[in-house]
């Protein structure tokens, strides 16, 4: 994957997967890789209905574990 995908559903599920399966240890060195701030795309997805869970270690739907 050169570049992370626009569409927010695909770039959710891509961003979690490349983070569990190992690809990158963090959501730091995962948007370092492809040049992008991680509040960026962390505002970008709570735009869309995800947050970021830190426990978790990926984005989330909101009020998933409320």
């Amino acid at each position: 994957m050169d570049n992370l995908p626009k569409d927010p559903a695909i770039l959710v599920s891509s961003v979690n997967m490349l983070l569990r399966d190992d690809e990158f240890d963090s959501l730091e060195s995962l948007c370092f890789a492809f040049d992008r701030e991680p509040d960026e795309l962390k505002d970008l997805l709570l735009s869309e209905g995800f947050v970021w869970s830190e426990k978790q270690k990926q984005f989330r739907p909101i009020g998933y574990d409320e």
